[in-house]
């Protein structure tokens, strides 16, 4: 590839043709997504991705699913152009209209991977099913096609080296709910060309988000800070030096931060939680703040996952 490389430069400056050498240097601009994944996160990706002008398929597994998303997509729009488009119902109207004639749903990523630039994946955070998914749908996307995750505690790296495409292929982390949250976290590997970075960085922008750049780091900069913060939380309250409670009203109005970390947890799921330490905790055994809590162990173990469920640190009705 690289011989090849080379000689297309010489070949095209020999034939006064360098624009054209210079045009394939040049940032690949996204215009067709591919959105793997329907639940909350997926979906909200689509949404914000159609809403910008992009064409975008948002692929999941069965068509029941794929309505769910769709009519998900369908509400959040409109709380959306109430707030956008207070005074102009008809813009409101016309934008929703709009933005659903970008957004179309599929059951099979490998039959519309073959027109995309960007193939965004937020399914199950389990790493082999993401491996596969990427092994399967590098042999069918066109070579200029960028791959992404937006996995929150998986490596990028990792995931890349399933495919043929390390130089095409970076982190995309959306945070949740994707419409109203304006940060993305672009992870640049060892292996992610300039170009590619660039590309996701203006890809973030074109949908309306604040990119910051990280490195292919533990939970990259947001995550990285806050799950040990909880996790520190949680130790505090085991430990009997403040209740769960007093912690709460502690970090929200002395920190000011909007949720108290047990209010935190139980929002985004004990078992969430969990798996994301677990993980950490098997890369760097010896990192203090990546230690398993037995508390939040024994309420995953009961099945009290937060709000999800009922219950986790507090009830829920």
């Amino acid at each position: 590839m690289a011989f090849a490389t080379r000689h297309f430069v010489r070949t095209a400056a020999s034939s006064s043709s360098s624009a054209a050498a210079t045009a394939a240097a040049k940032k690949l601009v996204v215009k067709h997504v591919t959105v793997i994944g329907g639940g909350l996160m997926g979906a909200g990706i689509a949404q914000v991705a159609a809403a910008s002008g992009h064409t975008v398929v948002l692929v999941d597994q069965s068509d029941e699913i794929l309505k769910k998303s769709t009519k998900g997509i369908e509400e959040s729009l409109k709380r959306v152009t109430k707030k956008k488009f207070a005074e102009k119902p008809e813009a409101g109207a016309e934008f929703i209209e709009k933005t659903l004639k970008n957004l179309s749903t599929s059951t099979d990523a490998v039959a519309v991977v073959h027109s995309t630039d960007l193939v965004i994946e937020a399914i199950v955070e389990n790493q082999e099913i993401k491996n596969e998914l990427f092994k399967r749908l590098d042999k069918f996307a066109p070579e200029h096609t960028i791959f992404a995750s937006n996995t929150s505690s998986l490596q990028i790296t990792q995931l890349a080296n399933s495919t043929t495409r390390q130089d095409r292929f970076g982190g995309l982390h959306f945070f949740n709910p994707v419409p109203m949250m304006k940060l993305v976290e672009v992870i640049k590997t060892p292996m992610t060309s300039q170009k590619t970075f660039e590309s996701l960085v203006d890809f973030s922008k074109a949908v309306g988000k604040s990119p910051v750049s990280c490195k292919d780091t533990p939970g990259f900069i947001v995550n990285r800070l806050l799950v040990p913060y909880m996790m520190e939380a949680v130790r505090l309250f085991e430990r009997g030096d403040a209740s769960k409670e007093d912690i709460d009203v502690a970090m929200k109005l002395g920190a000011g931060y909007p949720m108290g970390p047990f209010e935190l947890l139980d929002y985004v799921g004990l078992d969430t939680s969990k798996y994301i330490i677990d993980g950490w905790h098997s890369l760097e055994p010896n990192n203090p703040l990546f230690a398993p809590s037995p508390l939040l162990n024994k309420l995953v173990q009961e099945k009290k996952l937060g709000k999800k469920t009922g219950e986790g640190f507090y009830k829920y009705k």
